[in-house]
């Protein structure tokens, strides 16, 4: 049966964590949804949290879910802000879409520490800085 099921695979479509403004009073992050593709999604859904041990405790987020709608070709949609203190956990990011009449679905994860200036790129589309998982590159 599972055999029968198509391969949706996910390709060209990136979450990044993007550094917006970084002044004394402190960083601003965003996350980011970019469709390298050349195709419109439609329907764009991301569920967002976060989990792991912080102060030898074990710590999770509340899950959000962002309905974001349709993302053009070769565009991006704001996800959410998100706070450094959630740096130290494993941040997921499950995405859905459709292409047509067929449905896509990923997980994106960042581990905890991946987000650290060491890691910062120019990220595509955006032109910031930031981390970035997925997409062609």
């Amino acid at each position: 049966m599972k055999k029968d099921l198509p391969t949706n695979i996910v390709q060209d479509i990136s979450i990044a964590v993007v550094l917006e403004s970084d002044s004394p009073t402190g960083k601003v992050w965003n996350v980011y949804l970019i469709n390298e593709k050349e195709v419109t999604l439609k329907n764009v859904m991301v569920s967002s949290k976060g989990y792991g041990i912080k102060d030898e405790q074990e710590v999770k987020t509340s899950v959000l879910r962002h309905f974001i709608g349709d993302i053009d070709s070769r565009d991006y949609a704001k996800i959410e802000a998100i706070d450094e203190q959630v740096f130290g956990l494993t941040n997921e990011y499950w995405l859905s879409y459709y292409i047509d009449e067929t449905i896509y679905d990923k997980k994106y994860i960042f581990l905890p520490e991946s987000i650290i200036d060491d890691n910062l790129i120019k990220i595509p589309v955006l032109n910031k800085p930031g981390v970035l998982i997925g997409g062609n590159h």
